[in-house]
């Protein structure tokens, strides 16, 4: 893409409402607009890194051997009747009547629904195990929406619900979920920490949240300094192999890691004081096992090998896609502005051109430019007739991981530069070495 022909309307000074860090660059590096309390257009830049969170989330899901759907966005009060929890979620529930007088709801997420897709089709044992999720925009009216997408009334989500026969089999799914979630977050140079939580209005009693650490984090948590360290890795995980997954899961949660919702002052005492931290910390996701509690009340049942019926074993799962975008920039910025991990930048890396209008230069670029889109990649190139000082500025706000800068006296002697983002860090270089390096950075991210 040429940023001369981009919309991306960055602004210069720090806009006045905006109180955290995420909230505060996804403006100024013109990422999202505010239309209403919590609610935001998302601008091009800032809709291109949610569909990057998105596609990982949907690669991880599918790769755990889960079914991508999609629920609408408005739902019936009836279902949530039958469950007993239209009257119990509260305000943060957006009420509406159609045109028929019929109640009907923005939903805050979909157990009722899926519940009902569930018992309309299936009737036996011999369709479970089954795992279906989506990914789509849910509605909270929070009394007090705040921090940009972190704390807003419309955000993206995706849900996932699993349908077993046993418990051991939900519990399984429950494993297999916290497994593919530990990946989904690797994948876009997160640590996220799973940590025993309540589980609130979705219900059960077993649960894990997902928590990034960051100053600006709304919940209080206490762990084990060993937590963060670990890692999946390039891990092959055979997602049906109980034992396998079981024990990637222990692994992860056996050392200390809770919110001060489930925090255990007795428990957290037995760690070595050497390892004990208090921080704070974002949520991005959250698992539940919930057993029957939506299958009784709602009736979904299978006919077992026995001949019997039973209610089916279920648990929740959830990731926060656009308050994910926020928890990154939280973990990845500098004074400068927001620093990109390679899984989910906007663009692979900027190209900024010291001298447009100069022959050689432009040339240069738009050299680098076609060699980088040919091998698949997607660069940025700054063709503004602006001073390098302000392309400058605008790459490291925008914060694209690697940056090839071009100019006249570079160019007499051979050479761009290629600069990290995170780094600082420069080196002179070949302009066919620079797209070689960047093809080997990006190769299987």
């Amino acid at each position: 893409m040429r940023l001369s022909r981009y919309f991306l309307p960055v602004l210069k000074e720090n806009p006045a409402e905006a109180q955290i860090v995420s909230h505060r660059l996804m403006l100024r590096a013109g990422m999202i607009k505010q239309q209403a309390a919590g609610i935001y257009s998302w601008l091009p830049m800032g809709f291109k890194v949610l569909k990057r969170l998105e596609q990982i989330v949907h690669e991880e899901q599918v790769r755990a051997g889960h079914i991508p759907l999609l629920m609408p966005t408005l739902q019936p009060a009836d279902l949530w009747r039958e469950s007993g929890r239209y009257d119990d979620y509260g305000q943060e529930m957006l009420r509406i009547k159609d045109r028929h007088d019929r109640d009907m709801l923005y939903g805050p997420t979909n157990e009722e629904m899926i519940t009902d897709i569930f018992r309309s089709h299936v009737n036996s044992y011999k369709d479970l195990p089954l795992t279906l999720y989506h990914i789509q925009w849910k509605f909270r009216d929070e009394v007090r929406p705040r921090f940009g997408v972190m704390r807003g009334r419309e955000f993206l989500m995706k849900d996932g619900y699993n349908f077993d026969l046993t418990r051991e089999d939900a519990l399984h799914a429950y494993n297999r979920h916290m497994v593919s979630y530990l990946r989904t977050y690797e994948r876009m140079g997160l640590t996220a920490i799973p940590m025993r939580a309540a589980s609130g209005p979705i219900g059960g009693d077993n649960t894990h949240e997902f928590l990034v650490l960051a100053d600006t984090g709304e919940s209080e948590v206490f762990y084990d300094a060993r937590v963060p360290a670990l890692k999946l890795g390039d891990r092959a995980v055979d997602y049906d192999n109980r034992e396998e997954v079981a024990g990637i899961c222990e692994e992860f949660t056996t050392l200390y890691a809770r919110t001060d919702e489930t925090h255990d002052e007795a428990v957290y005492a037995e760690v070595p004081e050497e390892h004990r931290k208090v921080g704070r910390g974002i949520e991005v996701g959250q698992i539940f096992y919930f057993g029957t509690k939506y299958s009784e009340s709602m009736g979904a049942t299978v006919v077992t090998p026995d001949g019997s019926r039973v209610p089916v074993e279920m648990g929740s799962h959830g990731i926060g896609v656009s308050r994910l975008l926020g928890a990154l920039i939280e973990a990845n910025h500098d004074d400068k502005g927001i620093i990109w991990p390679e899984g989910v930048t906007p663009f692979h890396c900027g190209i900024v051109n010291l001298k447009q209008g100069d022959t050689g230069t432009d040339a240069a670029c738009e050299g680098l430019y076609k060699a980088l889109r040919d091998l698949g990649l997607d660069p940025l190139y700054d063709d503004r007739d602006e001073r390098a000082g302000a392309k400058f500025a605008t790459m490291d706000l925008i914060g694209l991981p690697w940056r090839i800068t071009v100019g006249p006296r570079g160019l007499a002697n051979g050479v761009v530069e290629l600069t990290s983002r995170r780094s600082g860090e420069s080196e002179e270089m070949s302009a066919a070495a620079a797209v070689a390096r960047i093809a080997q950075i990006y190769d299987g991210v």
